[in-house]
Order: structure tokens, then C-alpha cells, then sequence
């Protein structure tokens, strides 16, 4: 048996022969037959609110937030439909502000692919910062307790629309809602609020949890702040092909898909695996380690403690360069002396969540990764680098036991597996 592992955009194959091997991916669902019409139809019948074009006046100014290059939003088909629908509004009234968090912005060729280039250069396109004042406004306090900037266009804005996709997410239980505001327009001192060690080491903090989740409570209450419109949220297959559309008031809406993407990616599992092969789902979410760590997580939920998690993802971005993710990780020897450093008091600063989340997991199980970084980086990073995933299953195995039970998430943190 053979199966294809998402990697990139050419993905990589694994031949599963002579293994004792479990595969898990969700449910696979076809794309709807015509996406445009399903887009009309949901933003003219929105759950829990209004029409969307009955909700804008051609006057107003309207702020679009989409997320960044690392998500893989389909913006190129959704924001034509979208303008169309509010084809009485002028293009000069629009901003599109892409969501970057505390990521790098895009820059003008990544825009033209994520946008398409009739977009891109019709509309004014903001990238996000969230370290510039300048581009910074104030747009309330956190109902946990602190203030919030956001970026100036949006918060100046008469109407705001935010657009996202939902997958299970490893810390907020699911992308999409309110995500695409808080962090994707948020200042980054309000994100070290979501991102402190306590926030993410709270076991409640994880997969497929909604109610309860800290990190998606801190998501909610940073997101509101300022009133949001209307809500674009949709799923996709593994071909990038829009499943459903999730539209309207944004608790309404983007409860209604989570619990419709619970429903076709939990993976349940009788026991742990010793190994677990993942990856990070493709391009665009495995252009880096940073991301890559979402992949690890899902894995890491199944492996049992020394186990081996196999993950297949290019990283052709780094760690990357910007950011503190790489000097964080460097500067530990190891895992534990890492996840020891960011958890003592006062400990704060960019890219320690997803440093913290990589020493979690490497605390409890080893890490083969095949990627493009050189070696020396993967070594770096407490990390086994590998060359080819077969060989390392089998290298293994001799260790461990021909035998022995492995599985397999071929498309990553798109599945959400657990220990039933």
C-alpha cells in the first residue's frame, strides 16, 4: 500500500508495504459544484445576522481582513464573489488587510498569487504589522483585562468584514472567527496576552476544543473588541476545493463549522503508536518550521512518551529568518532547558508560543524531520534530520520490532487525532 504524504505542492510518496500501519486522514469530502453560487447563497441567507450587501451602504468605508500567506484561503476566487456582491460599494472604499499576526508581511509577488493580480492592484492592499505604531490605532480592552491596537484601517473603518477557513487548530481548538482580528490585526504586545507560557501550557489549550479553551477565550475577547459585520468562514478538502460556506454573525457562523469540521476530522485511536508519521499539510502551512510545529503537535498527541514522530515538510522559508523562533531554540540544549526557560516568571518574548509548543513536544518523543533545511539547522533545532521517510521508519523498526504499530496523517494537523 502506498499513500501520498502532503508536502509542498508536488507531495511526497510513502510506500506502507510490510508495515504495520494505521492510516488516519478525515473524511473526504467532495467540492461543492459550483462555489460561486454557494458563496451568493450564504452571504444572501447568513447564519444569524443580515444579508451581507443589506448591511453596507455604497458610502461607507469597509475593512477586508484576510489571513497571510502561510493559510490557504482561496482569496483569488472569494474576493472577486465578494466584490461582485457589493458591486454598489466603490473599489476606492476598500481596504484588504492581510491578517500577518506577528508573521512577515507578504510581499507584492506573494499578493499577486494569494489575490490574483486583478485584485491586487484594483484594490488597496494593506500588510499588517504589529510591532509599527504608525499603523496602529487603539480599538478598545480585552474583556481579560488588558488594552488592544489593531491596525488603523481597521479600526477606522465604518464596516468589517474578516474571511478565513476552519481546520483544528492546536491551540485555539479551531482556526477561523474572530482569528483573523485577534492576532491576524492585532498589536503584538495584545498577542503576547494570547501567547503567554500559561495560556499555552493549559492542557484546555488544544485541538478541537472550543468551550473552556483559553487561548480561544483570549481570541474571542481580543476580537470583539470592536463590532465585526459579517463573517466569511468555509472549509476545504485536501484539493483546496471549498466543502461548505460558513457565513454571518461570527460566534454563529463559525460555530456552525466547527462543529462540522469536528465531525469529519477527529480521528479516534484505541492505544498510542511508537512511531507516528505526520506532515504539515503542504504548501502553503510547510514553508517553515515555525509552522511545522502544528504538524509535530497533531502527531504528538498519539505517540507514546520516547516514541518517534516522522514529519515530512519543506521548510523552504527557514525557521524563518524573522523573529525570535530560531535564536530561542539555539540558544537551549536542549528541550527541556528550553521549555524550563520560558516558563520561569517574567519570561516574555516574540515566538516564545511556538518555541514552547516544539519543547512540549520534544520533551515527551523524538523528532525525524525531512525537509530542506540543512542538517546542521535540523540538529540545531533538537531535531533528527532525515533524507528519506521509509528509511527512517525501518531504521526504527530494527530498533523497536519490525511489528510494531505505526500510524499515519498524511495530511497532517488537518486530522485531529486522540486517544479514544
Amino acid at each position: 500500500m502506498k499513500v501520498r504524504l502532503d508536502y509542498g505542492t508536488t507531495g511526497l510518496e510513502l510506500d506502507l508495504t510490510g508495515l504495520n500501519a494505521t492510516v488516519l486522514a478525515p473524511k473526504f469530502l467532495d467540492g461543492l459544484p459550483d462555489e460561486a453560487a454557494a458563496f451568493t447563497a450564504a452571504v444572501r441567507a447568513p447564519i444569524g445576522g443580515r444579508p451581507l450587501r443589506d448591511l453596507i451602504a455604497a458610502h461607507e468605508r469597509v475593512a477586508v481582513v484576510i489571513p497571510d500567506g502561510t493559510r490557504p484561503l482561496p482569496n483569488d476566487r472569494l474576493l472577486p464573489w465578494l466584490f461582485a456582491e457589493l458591486a454598489h460599494v466603490p473599489k476606492e472604499n476598500f481596504t484588504i488587510i492581510v491578517g500577518t499576526g506577528s508573521h512577515r508581511a507578504n510581499t507584492p509577488a506573494e499578493l499577486d498569487a494569494m489575490l490574483s493580480p486583478a485584485v491586487a492592484w484594483a484594490y488597496r492592499v494593506v500588510n499588517h504589522s504589529s510591532t509599527d505604531a504608525a499603523t496602529l490605532a487603539s480599538a478598545g480592552r480585552s474583556a481579560l483585562g488588558y488594552d488592544v491596537r489593531m491596525a488603523k484601517d481597521y479600526v477606522a473603518a465604518d464596516r468589517r468584514i474578516i474571511m478565513g477557513f476552519i481546520e483544528p487548530h492546536f491551540m485555539a481548538g479551531f482556526s477561523g472567527g474572530y482569528k483573523a482580528v485577534f492576532p491576524g490585526i492585532a498589536a503584538l504586545d495584545a498577542i503576547m496576552h494570547y501567547h503567554a507560557a500559561s495560556v499555552i501550557g493549559d492542557p484546555r489549550s488544544t485541538w478541537g476544543e472550543l468551550e473552556n479553551n483559553p487561548t480561544q477565550d483570549h481570541v474571542r475577547a481580543g476580537g470583539s473588541v470592536l463590532p465585526v459585520d459579517f463573517c466569511v468562514n468555509l472549509t476545504l478538502n485536501t484539493h483546496r476545493q471549498i466543502t461548505r460556506f460558513f457565513c454571518g454573525e461570527t460566534m454563529a457562523a463559525h460555530r456552525a463549522g466547527c462543529a462540522f469540521v469536528k465531525q469529519t476530522a477527529m480521528a479516534a485511536c484505541p492505544s498510542a503508536f511508537p512511531i507516528v508519521v505526520t506532515t504539515n499539510s503542504g504548501f502553503p502551512l510547510d514553508q517553515s518550521l515555525y509552522q511545522t510545529v502544528k504538524g509535530m503537535a497533531a502527531a504528538s498527541r498519539i505517540v507514546t512518551p520516547g516514541g518517534l514522530i516522522v514529519t515530512a515538510a519543506r521548510c523552504n522559508d527557514g525557521f524563518p529568518a524573522h523573529g525570535n523562533f530560531r535564536q530561542l531554540i539555539e540558544a537551549s540544549h536542549s528541550a527541556q532547558e528550553l521549555l524550563d526557560r520560558i516558563m520561569s516568571p517574567g519570561f516574555a518574548v516574540l515566538d516564545q508560543w511556538q518555541a514552547q509548543h516544539l519543547a512540549m513536544i520534544l520533551v515527551k518523543a523524538r523528532v525525524a524531520l525531512r525537509s530542506e533545511l540543512p542538517d546542521a539547522d535540523v540538529r540545531r533545532a533538537h531535531l533528527q534530520p532525515i533524507s528519506d521517510v521509509r528509511a527512517a521508519i525501518d531504521a526504527e523498526l530494527a530498533r523497536i520490532g519490525r511489528d510494531a504499530p505505526i500510524a499515519v496523517l498524511p495530511e497532517g494537523p488537518l486530522t485531529i487525532p486522540y486517544l479514544a
